[in-house]
Parts: C-alpha cells; sequence; structure tokens
C-alpha cells in the first residue's frame, strides 16, 4: 500500500483479528473523484473495495482505507439540492424533538454536516447549532449561510476544545457519516465528551439488511467503510461507555438504519427495536460469512443482466444517458464495466458537478437540460433511490417515446 492508501488489519469495532474476506469488487478510483477536462488525460489510481466480515463480532467492513483528506476535503455532494433529502432533514429533526425532547435553545451539534440542511431544520425551532465537516468550500459555505460549521475531521481533540467552547450538546447527529470514519472508537469517545449526560447520540447509515436484502451493492465504495448491523452496534457502544437505545429502519439510500444511544450512565430505556432488529440480523444470517459469499453470486446475475441489455441496445444502435452522478455510481460503473462505450453522457441536478467528468470512466456530466437537447433513446436512472420523482419530473422524455432504465433494487424498465 502507498501513503493514500493503507490495509488495517484489526476490526473496527471489536479490535479482532480474524477477519474473512467475503466479497472482492473490482478496484475503482475514489467514487466523488470527479475530475475537469484539463485533467482528463492524468489516469486517476484505484484503490481495492474488498470486503472483510470479522468472525468475532461480525461486522461488515472495508480494510483498505483511502487517506480521508483525498475523499472529503473537496467534496461535492451537497444535500441541499435534493428536495427529497431537505424534506428528509425536516422530518428527521421533527423527529427527534417529538421522541426525545431536548430542551428548547439547546446545542444541536452535527458531525458531517455537510451544507447544514439538517442543522437549519433545528435552528428555525430556535435551537443553537453547530457543524463540523471536513470539505473546506461547503463548510465556509454552510458558515456563510448562517450554519457555523468547523472545517475539519472531529477527533477526541476537537470534542474537548468544543465542550470548552460552546457546552454540552443535547443532540449530536452524524449521518451518513458514521461508517464512513476509520477510528470510529476515537469518534465515539469525542461524542460522549460533548454530549450532555441526559443527551442523545442520533445517527443514520445505510443499513446491511437492506443492501444484502436488495443487492444494494453499488452503496459499497471507499467512503463507506463500515456496513452497520445493529448486533455489533451493541457491544461496540458499550465498550465506549454508550448504550444503543432505539434503532429504526428508515427508506433512504434504499434502506438505512436510525440509530440512537445515549451515555451509559442515562435513564432512557432501550427500546424493543434493538432487540427486533438483532433477531432479523440472525434470522437472515448476517451473521455468517458465508451469506456475503452467497451475495456476490446474486451481484454477478444482476451485472450480466443489465450488460446484456445495455449492449443490446447499443447493438440496435440506440443511445444511452445516464441520470444521476451519486456515489454509488462509480461502484456499479467499475464492476458491471458500463463506461463510455455505453453511456453517452451523464445528467445531474448539482451544479458542483455539471461540466466535469466522472471517476475513471472520465463520462461528461451535464444539466438535466441535456436530456431534451440531446434526446437520447434510454437513460438509465443511477441515482436509482430518486427513480421514482426523476421519472415524474422528466415525463415528458418518457412520453415522447423514451425509456428509463433502473438498474437497482432489480432491473425494470419504464
Amino acid at each position: 500500500m502507498s501513503a493514500d492508501c493503507h490495509h488495517r488489519t484489526t476490526c473496527r469495532l471489536c479490535g479482532g483479528t480474524a477477519l474473512t474476506g467475503v466479497l472482492g469488487l473490482k478496484a475503482s478510483p475514489p467514487a466523488n473523484a470527479f475530475v475537469a477536462a484539463d485533467q482528463l488525460d492524468t489516469p486517476q489510481r484505484t484503490f481495492p473495495l474488498d470486503l472483510y466480515f470479522c468472525e468475532d463480532c461480525h461486522h461488515v467492513q472495508l480494510l483498505d482505507v483511502v487517506d480521508p483528506r483525498i475523499l472529503f476535503e473537496h467534496y461535492v455532494y451537497v444535500s441541499g439540492t435534493s428536495p427529497v433529502f431537505v424534506k428528509h432533514f425536516d422530518d428527521y429533526a421533527a423527529f427527534v424533538i417529538d421522541r426525545y425532547g431536548p430542551k428548547p435553545g439547546s446545542l444541536v451539534f452535527d458531525i458531517g454536516s455537510n451544507d447544514g440542511t439538517l442543522l437549519k431544520a433545528f435552528k428555525k425551532v430556535g435551537y443553537a447549532v453547530l457543524g463540523v465537516d471536513p470539505a473546506i468550500d461547503i463548510a465556509a459555505r454552510a458558515s456563510a449561510d448562517g450554519i457555523e460549521t468547523i472545517s475539519g475531521f472531529f477527533s477526541p481533540t476537537m470534542a474537548a476544545e468544543i465542550r470548552a467552547k460552546h457546552g454540552a450538546a443535547s443532540v449530536i447527529t452524524a449521518n451518513n457519516v458514521f461508517a464512513h470514519i476509520d477510528d470510529l472508537g476515537g469518534v465515539l469517545d469525542g461524542v460522549r465528551t460533548v454530549l450532555d449526560d441526559d443527551g442523545v447520540f442520533v445517527f443514520e447509515v445505510s443499513y446491511l439488511v437492506d443492501v444484502f436484502e436488495h443487492t444494494l451493492f453499488d452503496t459499497i465504495y471507499h467512503e463507506h467503510l463500515a456496513y452497520h448491523t445493529v448486533g455489533p452496534l451493541v457491544s461496540f457502544m458499550e465498550a465506549h461507555d454508550m448504550e444503543l437505545i432505539d434503532a429504526i429502519r428508515v427508506p433512504s439510500h434504499g434502506g438505512s438504519l436510525r440509530g440512537v444511544a445515549r451515555p451509559t450512565s442515562g435513564t432512557r430505556p432501550v427500546n424493543a427495536s434493538v432487540g427486533e432488529l438483532i433477531a432479523l440480523e440472525k434470522t437472515m444470517g448476517l451473521d455468517k460469512a458465508d451469506t456475503y459469499r452467497d451475495f456476490g453470486r446474486r451481484i454477478d446475475a444482476l451485472g450480466a443482466e443489465l450488460s446484456a441489455l445495455l449492449h443490446g441496445l447499443k447493438d440496435k444502435g440506440e443511445s444511452i444517458a445516464a441520470f444521476g452522478a451519486p456515489a454509488k455510481a462509480t461502484t456499479l460503473m467499475y464492476h458491471f464495466e458500463i463506461g463510455a462505450d455505453l453511456i453517452d453522457f451523464i445528467v445531474d441536478d448539482s451544479p458542483l458537478k455539471q461540466g466535469l467528468y466522472s471517476p475513471g470512466m472520465h463520462i461528461p456530466v451535464l444539466p438535466s437540460s441535456a436530456i431534451y437537447d440531446r434526446k437520447p433513446d434510454n437513460i438509465v436512472i443511477l441515482a436509482w433511490n430518486f427513480a421514482a420523482p426523476i421519472m415524474e419530473k422528466h415525463k415528458q422524455f418518457s412520453e415522447s417515446g423514451g425509456r428509463f432504465i433502473v438498474p437497482l433494487p432489480h432491473l425494470d424498465i419504464h
């Protein structure tokens, strides 16, 4: 390995060394490594994308860790460009306030706060808010937009500084970030430092139950180091003076887990949801390595089906575009070998991605107006978790004879 990537030899949650390789996806560049036109002649490095199973605590994870500065300091994803996610975070804030009753006006702290979309939902109902995010430009824009955001990686040292300057937080959130951190133990220790004794830590992660059940393998990429289930999280939390008290399935990203934890010294009861999801995970065999080998066979079958469809369309002379340039698209396109020979261009609603080229494959990313300017025969919806609103918004495309192809959770043609 190089300085840009190292291979760890211990489980990220329990520290065990009995780690079994269970799924090998094709090596790819970092999922958000979009490039400008003047960088197209520079080859992009690819990194291993192999999944390992801990025989001790049953946690599933990547062991090849790409330098987080490469992945996050110049991040191009922002939550605020998606109306679906703005509503999701509005509902999320309401859920936390209604269910856990944080004191009005108290501090809500968000780890990996991105453009501040979630914190805005808390701020508008009177809470003090603070975010931290390593994406330098996005953090600066969030602060300029009225959401104070520290630029950097959250750590125990930073936690002590935040507690000293801002006091304790009644709520700490970490959404689509608690799977992105190599030193999860250090971050959880930092959470415990900042969190009030009566406070709650609420996090959302892609849920391995949904990934497995619906073959959502494209959510496996270098930013996502951990593939969480409830069972391993319970003992992990306990080892860091925290207790998991709620585990709720939510539909975002094709199926996520919303976990809620409190300090071990707290008094909030443990909800039955925790034990119920642990039982579900065992029923599905997610505590056995062989289960994930079967997962790999299902991925290969799906890839063969999609590849045959797209090559068949090309052989008939039809044009194919793609909608959405999310991080997951990099894994899908690399593992299924869907490149510029099949996809003519990608459209995406994020201005931060428009005018750039996709990681490694170097397919141009254009605004959605390109659908009507270039009139492709088919559009593969790579942002498949938003397929319904995308197809609704662009009914004009299908009404004029175009076809939408949704690759996951199963192949659908509309």
